[in-house]
């Protein structure tokens, strides 16, 4: 059992994955990415197959978890400061474009026409413990 390989992560782009993977492996856990060249040959098919898979060996799968956990994936202000939610106070705050208007929705149908996309895209924050979703401040 301690000889399998274990799936801890999955990412959308292979790029995302070999970086987290130089990362485990400077801290000396072996690392398997899966289904990497066929996302690098066809981006489209990445949702459909389940993204490029991360695996680690079954012995090392906590402390794999640990230093993934350990990496802020985060929203940082200007400061480089993390973002704080104003509901819960938390700092899980994701950023997101949103559709939320006419104006947003009309500049999304003629830059999709068009072939230019995006016109207009509106972004705001979500905190991912309190869903609470609020504006980005300048």
């Amino acid at each position: 059992m301690q000889n399998t390989f274990v799936t801890i992560a999955r990412f959308q782009y292979s790029s995302e994955a070999q970086i987290i993977k130089g990362r485990l492996e400077a801290d000396g856990i072996e690392v398997f990415l899966r289904d990497n060249i066929t996302i690098d040959t066809d981006p489209l098919v990445s949702n459909a197959i389940g993204g490029v898979k991360l695996k680690v060996l079954a012995k090392d799968e906590k402390e794999a978890r640990a230093i993934l956990k350990s990496i802020n994936a985060y929203s940082l202000d200007n400061d480089g400061e993390a973002i704080v939610c104003p509901n819960c106070k938390e700092h899980h705050i994701a950023l997101y474009s949103t559709i939320a208007d006419f104006k947003s929705l009309m500049s999304f149908i003629i830059g999709f026409v068009s072939g230019t996309l995006p016109f207009s895209t509106r972004y705001q924050y979500k905190c991912e413990d309190c869903k609470t979703e609020f504006p980005i401040k300048n």
